[in-house]
């Protein structure tokens, strides 16, 4: 295609992602491995193949986490917080755009607890929010979710550690495998400096990828402001991903 005429195939730059053994961020020391990754020369056809999200039929709210919680439950009530629009475009190195392939989020809710048996935070529950969401992308790669601003939260990393708000967001490639999961803060927020698990990076511009920016021109007047996540899948300006 013309817009790959003259580029050039970019190797992802590993020296972004942490190294396997992080004693800052305590409970990555247990998974680290003890024994060196095995490359699968000779993959199956399970993980190079498929699935394929075009036909997936998706609910009408499916995107919409002010509703999408409340279906089927008799509830007519709103989910607490600062409502935002979370949107943007899945590309490949060149800016091809990646469409129907599957988006999913999921996040904490307004004050910083998700809705997770495991998770004890004080903060309460949100009976009108659920905290998870999913959309395909469109013809030009385009995704969009309706949500509230999640909370950040304390974790038991160290004496007084705390996430900054996040939301983790998880891209389907052409096959299970290639599956990508990152994380979207948001701009401007003075946690993300010195969170433990983005203070694994070793590139602040990989730190960069992950921020999303604050956009008016598709806020809502009187009702949502709009953050914009762009997600670039390899390539020199990659979003930095998650070693899952």
């Amino acid at each position: 295609m013309p817009l790959n005429k003259g580029k050039r195939f970019v190797e992802r730059d590993r020296s972004w992602h942490p190294v396997a053994y992080t004693p800052g961020y305590k409970t990555a020391v247990a998974r680290s491995p003890s024994q060196p990754l095995v490359s699968l020369q000779s993959p199956s056809i399970s993980e190079v193949s498929g699935p394929d999200f075009r036909h997936l039929r998706m609910g009408p709210h499916d995107n919409d986490l002010l509703l999408n919680y409340r279906e089927g439950k008799g509830q007519d009530g709103l989910p607490v917080g600062e409502r935002i629009i979370m949107f943007g475009r899945v590309t490949d190195q060149f800016g091809k755009p990646v469409p129907h392939t599957l988006v999913e989020m999921w996040q904490a809710n307004a004050g910083g607890r998700y809705r997770h048996k495991k998770d004890q935070y004080l903060a309460p529950l949100d009976p009108n929010f659920g905290g998870v969401g999913r959309c395909l992308t469109d013809e030009d790669g385009w995704y969009r979710f309706r949500t509230i601003k999640p909370g950040p939260y304390p974790w038991p990393n160290g004496i007084n550690t705390w996430r900054p708000s996040h939301i983790h967001v998880s891209v389907m490639g052409p096959s299970v495998s290639t599956r990508l999961i990152t994380q979207m803060y948001f701009e401007g927020d003075p946690l993300i400096p010195i969170c433990p698990i983005v203070r694994t990076l070793n590139d602040p511009e990989a730190v960069q990828t992950m921020v999303g920016r604050l956009d008016m021109a598709h806020s809502r007047p009187m009702d949502c402001l709009a953050y914009r996540f762009d997600i670039v899948t390899r390539g020199e300006l990659q979003t930095y991903f998650e070693n899952v």
